[in-house]
């Protein structure tokens, strides 16, 4: 029995002592690793909007915030290794108070929140509104001399657009990327985009507006 029990402990010697070494190594490195703090703006990302609602506000979108952690983990850290996670399922038309805490701030193992700020934020909320509104294409260039702009024509000339109630209510027209009509004299179309200046709004299903511009002599009477 106690030659069985030396040669366990003798057999393969050279690879026990090296992974002896390397667990011992690697406790040294784990205890010996200072702590590490880094502040970060970290964008917030919202869940679970009802599909009704829209959010009427757009002042507030990162928070800045301080972490600690292991050296080695806070030096690896990457810009998607933070995130902070708002659940509004919650929510109604109307304005709301958040509170910001490390319940909403995600982090990797062994890293903790230190300082969020602000702690608090406020959002409002309205209700989902689409409507079809004119495109306007927007012309611009230097005509020949004795040259205008006799027809500019839109195609499709409408575009529906979404977003908060009020925002989309106050919306008369969309209107196209500047198309540039410098040296035209006859007719010439033009592929571009059309948009609404308000960020809160959008256009559904966005396709390219091919706008048409019919040129004309001054003189010439308008059609």
């Amino acid at each position: 029995m106690p030659g069985s029990v030396k040669r366990v402990f003798v057999q393969n010697i050279g690879l026990k002592v090296v992974s002896l070494l390397l667990a011992v190594g690697l406790w040294l490195v784990v205890a010996h690793d200072p702590p590490a703090e880094v502040e970060m703006k970290v964008p917030l990302e919202f869940r679970n909007l009802p599909y009704d609602l829209e959010i009427d506000s757009a002042s507030f979108t990162e928070a800045q915030i301080r972490i600690r952690g292991p050296e080695r983990v806070i030096h690896r850290l990457q810009a998607g290794d933070v995130h902070a996670e708002i659940d509004l399922a919650s929510v109604r038309p109307g304005e709301r108070t958040f509170d910001l805490t490390g319940r909403q701030v995600h982090v990797p193992q062994d890293v903790e929140v230190v300082q969020i700020i602000p702690g608090q934020f406020h959002l409002s909320f309205d209700n989902r509104e689409a409507r079809v509104v004119e495109v306007q294409p927007r012309v611009t260039g230097k005509f020949a001399s004795g040259m205008r702009v006799a027809k500019v024509i839109a195609d499709p000339p409408n575009v529906t657009i979404a977003g908060p109630r009020r925002r989309v209510e106050a919306v008369e027209t969309a209107t196209t990327d500047p198309v540039d009509v410098s040296g035209t004299m006859t007719q010439a179309t033009f592929v571009t985009q059309a948009y609404v200046p308000d960020p809160l709004i959008q256009v559904v299903h966005p396709t390219p507006i091919r706008v048409t511009v019919i040129m004309e002599t001054a003189g010439d009477e308008k059609k």
